[in-house]
């Protein structure tokens, strides 16, 4: 199957002006009293994110009886990630939804998800993000002109790799794998004893093609309808970390919203939200029924090697201080109470 070539920059970038352009606003109209929000993210059109925010667009028009109506641009139509939070700062466009691991370049508090082994199950991670932890880190986008509306799940991120299977961290030495623009995917892969390479998720699949990067590390779903099992034929359950997506509006689009469509929207998000986690662990029992049947090798490696290697990114000074604290409080959650209370 031909792989889809992303779009030139100058066309997306013009190509998002022009939406812009068409009401001179990041609102966009369609008469009457209508209002546009328009949503970019980056992947596929199949993907469960994708289509937990379809439900989001039909639950939103029905909150609002038709007065708000939300667009989403899948499959990097109007950016990448970083393209896409950058033109939400400046109020070219109304929403989108990125990696955590993204946002460290925003906010320091999201470094914590880029920490290995931070959750201690799917229970424990989800209480965190849905517990005052996680509406704190949320708002901690505010001094950057964006806001957090919701998490998305976007399960555990293991290794997968073209030419030979990684079992153990020393299999990983010499191995080049693509990580995202985040420093503690990083200092993640170089612990590990790999060369860490960014990549933007756009390129990966002709970079794995081609040889540039020997490998990568995603969740399952992604790993499936990027179709990189077809040029990654070795998949390892590592599932180092749990980094989650972040739903995102502007915060100067929020601004112009009145109280009625703020609370449409919030609403919304929220429900797209749970929406999204049954969509996800669908998706991700489909992913490894898919790649397995494709011929890729699925590897269940002890996950305790890989923890021990990279025990030094939970603590000082390997992080900073301030990640450090964010890492005691999550540990805290469920545990004794700490960390989530008012």
């Amino acid at each position: 199957m031909p792989r889809r070539r992303p779009l030139p920059l100058a066309f997306k970038t013009a190509l998002t002006a022009l939406f812009v352009l068409t009401c001179a606003s990041p609102l966009g109209c369609s008469g009457g009293d209508v209002r546009v929000l328009r949503l970019g993210h980056g992947l596929d059109s199949q993907h469960p994110v994708h289509l937990a925010m379809t439900s989001m667009r039909e639950d939103l028009a029905r909150r609002s009886s038709g007065a708000l109506r939300l667009e989403v641009y899948p499959n990097e139509q109007l950016g990448s990630e970083r393209e896409c939070l950058e033109l939400l700062q400046i109020g070219s466009l109304a929403m989108t939804k990125v990696s955590a691991a993204v946002l460290e370049n925003f906010a320091p508090s999201f470094r914590v998800f880029g920490v290995p082994y931070l959750f201690r199950d799917d229970a424990h991670r989800f209480e965190t993000l849905e517990g005052v932890i996680g509406r704190e880190i949320l708002n901690d986008l505010s001094r950057v002109r964006l806001r957090g509306l919701a998490w998305y799940d976007a399960g555990n991120r293991s290794f997968y790799t073209r030419q030979r299977p990684v079992r153990h961290p020393d299999d990983l030495a010499g191995l080049k794998i693509r990580v995202q623009e985040s420093p503690s995917a990083i200092a993640m892969v170089r612990a590990m004893g790999g060369a860490a390479t960014p990549i933007a998720w756009g390129e990966l699949y002709t970079a794995l093609q081609q040889g540039v990067v020997d490998g990568a590390e995603n969740n399952p779903p992604s790993f499936h309808l990027s179709r990189h099992y077809e040029v990654s034929r070795f998949l390892s359950l590592d599932e180092h970390t749990a980094v989650p997506d972040v739903l995102l509006v502007s915060e100067s689009v929020w601004q112009q919203l009145d109280a009625d469509e703020r609370e449409w929207l919030a609403g919304a998000a929220k429900a797209s939200a749970q929406t999204q986690k049954t969509l996800w662990r669908e998706a991700t029992a489909r992913a490894l029924d898919a790649v397995r049947a494709a011929g890729v090798e699925i590897i269940r490696p002890d996950k305790q090697a890989f923890a021990q290697r990279a025990a030094g990114l939970q603590r000082e000074p390997q992080i900073d201080s301030a990640t450090a604290a964010w890492v005691a409080r999550v540990r805290g959650v469920g545990a004794a109470g700490a960390g989530d209370t008012p």
